[in-house]
């Protein structure tokens, strides 16, 4: 049997849980008649309690609890190819936290290095909340457009007093430059495989919010994340690489933590749909949608 190892990476809130759960469920729910390029075979470890509590939690549209900092999770399964080929793959549900710290505190507890030793990366980025730089020149005009409106409205020892310069913190920055810097993270010990080249799938997830703009996954990546794309076609730590654009949610979803708040209409439009698997959308090459959640998996493994 074929063996594989793939991690899911993202910062925090980017859209792996909910990966996991769609997944999940497509593999095992066959709830239509969607051609996946790999098919269940059966669960080695992971629980089947939280595959199927974040799976049921994705089809009814409501928001997966945030995953704990040290609750990491392993999920195994089998997987068949096209040729009845069994395959195992192996990745760990972890918090977004963990790749957090790892940039701004530098530093990586032993049991998720070992995780991370994968050949194959799910990198996941929302590509509707990436933090884009802030150019010098417009920080400055906006930082003497404020400091005149203080001046107008207060007197000068006040707005004097309340100008305070505000400290740097390493989560300020881009998230092209955390992601960057994760990556090469990668490519160096500990966390290197010496395997050769590794295969990274990028995920734009959240790609409805986004997929209006016109850009296909590539084209997004090379104007929203420049030194993101700028790094990987440089080849400097030989990436093999494909960007994709996701929709595994297909709208917002109702948050159970504000049972206050009325129904979201579209979670209300979701829950309404006769095969869950269907509001999928993997977007690569083509601008007509794959429900596949698969496909980028079995990229991953050749």
């Amino acid at each position: 049997m074929a063996e594989h190892a793939v991690v899911i990476m993202g910062l925090p809130e980017s859209g792996k849980t909910t990966f996991l759960a769609a997944l999940w469920h497509l593999v095992t729910a066959r709830d239509s008649d969607i051609k996946t390029a790999l098919r269940f075979d059966n669960l080695r470890s992971g629980g089947v309690a939280h595959l199927n509590g974040i799976s049921a939690r994705w089809r009814e549209a409501r928001v997966q609890d945030r995953t704990s900092v040290s609750d990491h999770r392993i999920v195994s399964m089998n997987l068949l190819d096209a040729n009845g080929t069994s395959m195992k793959v192996t990745f760990p549900d972890l918090s977004g936290e963990v790749y957090r710290r790892m940039w701004e505190e530098r530093d990586c507890e032993p049991e998720v290095v070992k995780t991370l030793n994968a050949e194959g990366v799910l990198l996941f980025i929302h590509a509707d909340t990436i933090q884009r730089p802030r150019w010098v020149v417009d920080e400055a005009a906006f930082s003497k457009a404020l400091d005149m409106a203080a001046r107008k409205e207060k007197a000068p020892e006040v707005a004097a007093q309340e100008k305070k310069d505000v400290p740097w913190h390493p989560g300020r920055a881009p998230t092209q430059v955390q992601l960057v810097d994760l990556l090469q993270l990668l490519c160096l010990p500990p966390l290197d495989v010496d395997i050769g080249p590794r295969r990274l799938a990028i995920m734009l997830s959240a790609w409805d919010k986004v997929g209006e703009e016109g850009l296909g996954p590539d084209d997004y990546l090379k104007e929203k994340l420049p030194l993101l794309g700028q790094y990987l076609r440089s080849g400097a730590d030989g990436w093999i690489w494909r960007v994709y654009g996701l929709s595994a949610q297909g709208g917002d979803y109702d948050d159970p933590e504000k049972p206050d708040v009325e129904p979201n209409p579209e979670a209300e439009k979701l829950r309404d749909l006769d095969r869950p698997s269907e509001r999928i959308e993997l977007f690569q090459d083509s601008s007509t949608p794959s429900h596949d959640l698969t496909e980028p998996l079995a990229w991953l493994m050749k």
